[in-house]
């Protein structure tokens, strides 16, 4: 008696930040609107008014993030430039303050780069180039090649730099020992 009781107040419970779809494939948001909508790996990608990024399937909502202090310049902003997606399944979400990267299949948080202290990063100002996000951090007295960073699903693009491992767990690489791919050492 109990279960069938329970199973009723489970689909009677309010939906968590007002979320509900209208048709199949029509995702809402009671009291908000959508800035920017990104197609990603058979889901779709939602930043909304209030700063709240969604992942959606169609028909049920996989995950929310939430970009820190957006209230004060989200909305001036449009949504332009701040949802990208980048490659190998990563979602990079630029804000002034920050530039975060999350995997697109669960939602882990994989890596987050700073704006330099003075600096931000104004997401209108992004340009996707050879699998690179070239994004602007104007700063005042600072030479104009350090007002650039490049960013792709690894991070922050810089000489020498430690791949980060974005894959999701479980799963083996292609060729565990890629240095012995072609030949074997001499």
């Amino acid at each position: 008696m109990a279960v069938p009781v329970l199973a009723a107040l489970h689909a009677t419970r309010p939906a968590p930040y007002g979320d509900r779809f209208a048709t199949h494939a029509y995702y809402a948001r009671e009291g908000r609107q959508p800035l920017a909508v990104r197609p990603a790996r058979g889901e779709a990608v939602t930043l909304w008014d209030d700063g709240l990024v969604t992942a959606h399937d169609g028909t049920s909502v996989r995950r929310h993030r939430a970009l820190p202090a957006a209230d004060d310049w989200l909305p001036a902003q449009g949504g332009t430039g701040v949802l990208c997606l980048l490659g190998r399944g990563i979602l990079a979400v630029v804000t002034p303050p920050r530039i975060a990267a999350y995997r697109l299949a669960d939602g882990d948080l994989r890596w987050v780069v700073p704006a330099h202290e003075g600096c931000v990063f104004p997401p209108g100002r992004a340009v996707r180039h050879a699998g690179a996000l070239i994004v602007a951090q104007p700063c005042p007295a600072a030479a104009w090649t350090s007002q650039l960073i490049a960013v792709d699903d690894l991070g922050r693009i810089t000489p020498h730099r430690t791949p980060l491992g974005n894959d999701v767990p479980g799963r083996r690489p292609e060729h565990p020992n890629t240095e012995k791919v072609l030949a074997r050492p001499r």
